[in-house]
């Protein structure tokens, strides 16, 4: 009997999280996007490079300009040969020569002669062999429990095109859209990894908490600070989507913000409540006190690796901006006008803080459910 509801569980853990991203994707259809843009009849295909017909790039990258001819390699006239400008360019192009995969944005004119450019290297292949070696990376160290940890990153990634950017682009604040999705996200993946029991309700109420914390702190010091979405590097884009749609770009700060910092923040709880949990196990006379000081403990050596990872990512993507203030020996003033810099800064201040605060909310959690829950269930 035992064997059987166990079965019966494990098969209820890989359902339900299909059942409700199916309601997810069923609801984001009904969010229409506007077309953006002019209607072209570009097409974007695989195409290998099979002779120089004028170079003048030197042999050099993001130098000069070519004339090739290519085989296209997919698409509707995959197997035509063409020929192809290339800018060679630090956006777009390639150093091309023969043999070179290259991404080519081509066109069929009104005499029927297709044309078009190269628009940049192929780099489907490296992308799929890197995904490969990370999926052969969980399964192999991971096992079984890599393999529910690649159906909650699908569940996420899901989450994100099905639910988060359509609920953006309808129209919801910023905050709400991020929160439903991180509170769906976080649900559906502890109980995709840990099942239904006392540790996994405590991890959900303790992310939640500390991420209502970051994007409440982002909320707040953004408006002191008159930082909003129009900030970002991308605000042109997002002004250009928003005419067509009803996008809140000024949310999108904020937004970013809470999504962000849920996995530290789900990180740091899941782990304190299993410890905790541990330790009641082994020492189930300790009072809430002495459960609620032992996650602290758990909780402190957590706090500045996780602070680390945290402010170390947030620089690894202003690195760019951070060597423009250093090149340049820009004042402090300045930098505090720099809004790139200031966003990374409130992204991770406001994150890192989420973090910490998360330690004694989840401590005092998970020792009131452990003293006071009448008996573990697992589901």
């Amino acid at each position: 009997m035992k064997n059987g509801q166990k079965q019966f569980h494990r098969l209820f853990r890989v359902l339900l999280p299909i059942v409700i991203l199916s309601g997810i994707m069923i609801g984001s259809f009904s969010v229409s996007r506007a077309q953006i843009g002019a209607q072209t009849a570009h097409n974007y295909v695989k195409a290998t490079v099979t002779a120089i017909l004028q170079d003048d790039a030197d042999g050099l990258p993001f130098n000069g300009s070519q004339l090739v001819r290519a085989r296209l390699t997919s698409g509707t006239w995959k197997g035509e040969e063409v020929e192809l400008s290339n800018s060679n360019s630090y956006q777009r192009g390639a150093l091309c020569q023969e043999g070179t995969k290259i991404i080519a944005l081509v066109q069929q004119g009104s005499d029927g002669v297709i044309s078009g450019s190269v628009y940049n290297y192929d780099r489907t292949g490296m992308l799929w062999g890197l995904l490969a070696l990370f999926l052969i990376s969980l399964l192999a160290v991971g096992g079984w429990k890599g393999a529910a940890t690649i159906y909650a990153l699908a569940f996420t990634f899901a989450c994100v095109i099905f639910l988060y950017l359509p609920l953006l682009y309808a129209g919801w604040n910023g905050i709400a859209a991020s929160a439903l999705t991180a509170v769906v996200v976080l649900a559906a993946s502890i109980y995709i990894l840990n099942g239904w029991s006392r540790k996994s309700v405590c991890s959900i109420l303790g992310t939640t908490a500390g991420v209502c914390i970051s994007g409440g702190l982002a909320l707040l010091f953004g408006s002191i600070g008159h930082l909003n979405g129009f900030h970002m590097s991308e605000v042109e884009s997002m002004i250009y989507i928003a005419n067509a749609s009803k996008l809140r770009v000024g949310d999108l700060l904020y937004a970013g913000v809470l999504v962000s910092g849920l996995g530290a923040v789900m990180d740091v709880s899941v782990s304190m409540a299993a410890a905790m949990e541990e330790v009641h196990a082994k020492a189930p006379q300790l009072s809430p006190w002495e459960l609620f000081r032992s996650g602290m403990t758990v909780g402190h050596d957590m706090i500045g690796t996780m602070s680390n990872t945290l402010i170390l990512a947030y620089t690894g993507s202003a690195t760019g901006a951070l060597l423009t203030i250093y090149s340049y020996e820009m004042p402090f003033l300045q930098v505090t006008g720099y809004n790139s810099i200031m966003i990374e800064l409130l992204y991770g201040l406001c994150g890192t803080i989420g973090v910490i605060l998360t330690v004694p909310i989840q401590a005092g959690i998970t020792a009131f459910a452990l003293r006071h829950a009448k008996k573990e269930f697992v589901c």
